[in-house]
């Protein structure tokens, strides 16, 4: 199998930010135990969380991309993102990379805001050692874009990466973006994706083959 090359970037940043000590490398926590994707007919009960207006509006506007896949624009690199999986109160949009099904973003309505999620699998559905990481909404953001400051957990996880900012941006008729910056350092990763053309629905990522998208395309 294959190790993701998100993973080796997410690796690497941490890894360069920790450079320069000798310290003996702590053992990285142990993820909240997810081992299979939550029912189906669980994540169809009605959400028990209001939003602020800016998020509800951005939230409405990733529910009118459910069912549908959508190119990057990299010419270099093959990236399709699915929105295949919405409920009321979580959406899932696998990432898929060439032949690469490892990446799922899982995007949840919170009492306090809205919550991202990083549920990274290996190809026979197990998870990697680094997985579930993420952040939570910090302010009303907009209903384009809202930002992911990472929490406690993913601080934990992978050295500097508790500076991690994501940001996601849907702009209806014209793009998703997906950019995660580090507080303090200048490097970036943004990626782009054509919501005029939607493309066709890629398989199941992996460790999700058991699941049905909600509302069809595969």
């Amino acid at each position: 199998m294959r190790p993701s090359p998100f993973l080796a970037l997410f690796l690497v940043a941490g890894f360069l930010t920790g450079c320069g000590t000798e310290e003996a490398p702590e053992m990285a926590p142990e993820a909240p135990p997810t081992p299979a994707p939550a029912p189906d007919a669980q994540l169809a009960q009605p959400h028990p969380h209001d939003l602020l207006p800016e998020q509800e509006a951005f939230w409405s506007a990733l529910q009118e991309l459910c069912g549908r896949a959508f190119a990057g624009t990299d010419q270099e690199v093959q990236r399709v993102m699915h929105v295949r999986q919405c409920f009321p109160g979580e959406i899932r949009i696998p990432l898929h990379v060439d032949e690469d099904r490892s990446r799922t973003w899982i995007v949840t309505r919170q009492a306090d805001g809205l919550r991202l999620k990083h549920d990274h699998r290996y190809d026979d559905g197990t998870e990697e050692e680094v997985t579930q990481y993420g952040g939570d909404t910090q302010d009303a953001g907009s209903p384009t874009a809202q930002e992911f400051w990472a929490d406690d957990f993913t601080g934990e996880l992978v050295p500097g990466a508790g500076n991690n900012i994501w940001t996601m941006e849907v702009h209806p008729g014209d793009r998703f973006a997906y950019q995660l910056v580090r507080t303090g350092e200048e490097w970036v990763v943004r990626w782009e994706f054509d919501l005029t053309e939607p493309v066709s629905a890629p398989p199941a990522p992996w460790g999700y083959e058991a699941t049905e998208p909600t509302h069809g395309g595969e």
